[in-house]
C-alpha cells in the first residue's frame, strides 16, 4: 500500500512538473509569435543597414545594433574573466570558514542590487570621477558590473560539479594545483562555464537602466569612432519609440521591428554560445 501511494505521489508530481514546464514553453513562443508577427513586416535591408532619421519613426537602426554588439562584447571582455578567475579563487583556494561564506553571502547580494543602482554607480564612478563621460567603456563596465555575480556563481557551480577524483588523481600524480586547474578542472567545467556566459548575454543586451545613465544616446545616427563615443543601443531605443514619440502609430511598427532584431541578436549568439558548449561538452566526454 506505502508502495502504490508513493508511486502514485511521484506520478502526481512528474505529471505537475510536464505541465509547468509546458506552460513555460507556451509563455516563451507566445510572446515570440507576439513579436515576430509584429515586427516581421518592418524587418528590410533599409531597415538593417541605414540610420535613424525623421524623429527616429524613419530610416533604419543600424547604429543602435552596432551600439549594442560593442555594449555586449566590451561588458563580457571585463566581466567574463574576472568572473571565472574569482570563482576559481573562491572554490579552490579559500578554505571553508568565515570568509568564503562571506564572499559567497556578498556576491548573491550583489546579484539581487536593481540594474537602475548599477546604472546610477556607473555614472557615478566611471562617467564622473574616472572622467570617462558618457561612452562605450563607461556602459561597458557598468553592464560588466552587473553580470559579475551571475559569472561567478555558475562558474563557482560548475567547479563544484567536477568530481574531487581527478584533483585527487592529478595530486597523486605530482601535478601542481596550478597545473590541476589549468589542464584538468577548467576544460571539464567549461562547458557549463559558457552556461554564465549565455546568461550573462541575455542580461546585458536587454538592460536599459545601466546604459541610460552612462552611453545611450537618445538620437545618434553615426557610428563611434573611439571607446569614449556615446552610442545608441537596440534597449534603450526601444524604450524611446514606446515611451516618446510624437506618433505613436508611426512608431509602433517600428518599435516592434527593433524589438524583433534585438531577439534574434541574443537568439544568435545564444545559439553560438550553446554550440561552443556543446563541442567542448563532447569533446571532454570521450
Amino acid at each position: 500500500m506505502m508502495i502504490g501511494n508513493k508511486k502514485l505521489t511521484q506520478s502526481i508530481f512528474f505529471w505537475l512538473f510536464r505541465i509547468m514546464s509546458t506552460v513555460v514553453v507556451l509563455v516563451l513562443l507566445t510572446i515570440l509569435y507576439f513579436v515576430f508577427s509584429r515586427g516581421i513586416s518592418t524587418i528590410s535591408w533599409d531597415f538593417l543597414t541605414k540610420a535613424p532619421e525623421d524623429g527616429m519613426v524613419k530610416g533604419g537602426i543600424f547604429p543602435a545594433i552596432i551600439g549594442t554588439l560593442y555594449l555586449i562584447g566590451g561588458s563580457l571582455l571585463f566581466a567574463f574573466p574576472i568572473g571565472v578567475f574569482s570563482a576559481i579563487y573562491m572554490h579552490e583556494y579559500i578554505k571553508k570558514g568565515k570568509i568564503k561564506s562571506f564572499l559567497q553571502l556578498m556576491t548573491n547580494n550583489l546579484a539581487g542590487v536593481p540594474s537602475i543602482v548599477f546604472g546610477l554607480f556607473g555614472m557615478a564612478l566611471f562617467v564622473n570621477k574616472l572622467k570617462f563621460g558618457d561612452s562605450i567603456i563607461a556602459g561597458s563596465l557598468t553592464l560588466g558590473l552587473l553580470v559579475l555575480p551571475v559569472i561567478i556563481r555558475t562558474t563557482e557551480e560548475a567547479l563544484k560539479a567536477v568530481d574531487d577524483n581527478y584533483r585527487m588523481a592529478s595530486y597523486a600524480m605530482g601535478a601542481s594545483k596550478l597545473y590541476t586547474i589549468k589542464k584538468i578542472i577548467l576544460p571539464i567545467a567549461l562547458p557549463d562555464i559558457i552556461t554564465g556566459l549565455i546568461l550573462s548575454i541575455g542580461r546585458v543586451s536587454g538592460e536599459t537602466a545601466p546604459i541610460l545613465f552612462t552611453v545611450a544616446a537618445y538620437f545618434l545616427p553615426k557610428l563611434p569612432h573611439s571607446i569614449y563615443d556615446q552610442v545608441m543601443a537596440l534597449p534603450y531605443h526601444l524604450y524611446v519609440l514606446a515611451t516618446s514619440g510624437t506618433n505613436i502609430e508611426e512608431a509602433r511598427p517600428v518599435a516592434f521591428g527593433t524589438a524583433l532584431v534585438l531577439v534574434m541578436i541574443v537568439l544568435v549568439t545564444n545559439l553560438i554560445a550553446n554550440g561552443v558548449r556543446a563541442y567542448y561538452h563532447s569533446k571532454y566526454k570521450k
